[in-house]
């Protein structure tokens, strides 16, 4: 693809590039794309001196923001404002070099906005597209705030919820496929957990929605871009999965109560008066633990899963050691483990209280050097 007679670079429907990888769970349509989840990407590998993508940003509260990432580096970070756009990824660069670029999606999949939406229309280059090779290795990361990368970028002092202080980049899902040359895909939401959200409420839990595209989004447009459609598992089968989950359920033992506005239910993970977890309530987490790693190993035949756990302390450790005992006695299945990650001390903490890139650094290295050893 190449300058038409006028001067003017050629568009090229994102659907129509022949090479072009996506990262990330998303749905068979590709008119436009959707990129949902954090760390989701496209990637290229151009040859030529400019490249530009058309994107388009929709959000009533909360924007999406994107990192570009050139030849394993990245090279910028931006806020995306509302409606369809062209962005400039690279110009001037030396026409015959190829260039392999990812433009990553640096905010979660945003529950509480139903009008957040990143979608990719369009593309415009100087230049040629070649073929972006495949990965040998393929893991899968499901986690809470951590893994959504909150407070992973900014100031110590920062304590607003908003995108800025996300980063897809600046986390341990990203260096740790970065450090084992591994395509990856981030299945995550803040404050949610396997049983509860951090508030005691039953719908903010990771495992009812793992079947779908990006179930957790609400809303008649997210319905429409086909988010809660079944996910095809067969499409994208991952090596390892890693699932960081327990610090909101944590949560929720040291939090007040929720009722359901529509049916008045009451919901509360207790606590003993001498502080310690209330039995019958931590069994209810004990055996939401199970229950997904039943769902995952289903959906993921060949994975090994990977429980890891205490970037933000570590004291539903023997609940999960129990839980994921209990699954191995019903099951005999070797390929499910447990690894406990580094705590975030006062010199790796980030923004919003949240582990800092110091400590995703340090996870990383922990959480490589173990999938080496069971690869």
């Amino acid at each position: 693809m190449s300058n038409s007679s006028n001067g003017e670079l050629e568009v090229i429907a994102i659907s129509d590039v022949q090479h072009v990888k996506i990262h990330g769970r998303t749905t068979a349509g590709r008119s436009p794309l959707n990129l949902f989840w954090t760390g989701s990407a496209v990637e290229f590998n151009v040859r030529g001196a400019e490249f530009w993508v058309e994107i388009e940003s929709s959000y009533d509260l909360l924007e999406p923001w994107i990192s570009i990432v050139i030849n394993g580096v990245p090279v910028s970070r931006q806020m995306l404002i509302r409606g369809r756009a062209w962005i400039c990824v690279f110009r001037g660069m030396n026409p015959n070099a190829v260039k392999n670029v990812r433009i990553i999606k640096d905010v979660q999949a945003m529950s509480v906005d139903p009008g957040h939406s990143l979608q990719f229309h369009a593309v415009k280059a100087e230049g040629t597209f070649l073929p972006v090779e495949e990965k040998a290795l393929k893991i899968e990361f499901i986690g809470d705030s951590i893994t959504s990368g909150e407070g992973a970028i900014g100031a110590k002092t920062e304590e607003d919820w908003i995108p800025m202080w996300f980063s897809a980049l600046h986390n341990y899902t990203f260096m740790t496929a970065e450090a084992l040359d591994a395509a990856y895909h981030v299945i995550s939401q803040s404050g949610w957990g396997v049983l509860s959200s951090w508030d005691n409420n039953p719908n903010g839990n990771i495992p009812e929605y793992y079947g779908q595209v990006c179930g957790l989004l609400k809303g008649k447009r997210n319905e429409q871009l086909g988010a809660l459609e079944p996910y095809e598992f067969s499409s994208w089968q991952p090596d390892i999965i890693v699932v960081n989950l327990g610090s909101n359920d944590d949560g929720a033992f040291q939090s007040p109560a929720w009722t359901d506005p529509i049916t008045g239910q009451v919901y509360k993970q207790r606590l003993n008066e001498d502080g310690t977890y209330h039995e019958a309530d931590l069994a209810k987490f004990e055996r939401a633990v199970e229950q997904f790693l039943f769902k995952l190993r289903k959906n993921n035949p060949q994975a090994h899963i990977v429980w890891a756990y205490g970037m933000l302390g570590a004291s539903l450790l023997p609940a999960i050691y129990r839980a994921v005992d209990t699954y191995h006695k019903q099951t005999r299945d070797p390929a499910v483990s447990i690894l406990q990650l580094p705590n975030t001390t006062e010199e790796t903490i980030g923004a919003r209280t949240h582990p800092g890139e110091r400590s995703h650094r340090r996870a990383a290295d922990v959480l490589t050097e173990y999938i080496r050893r069971i690869l």
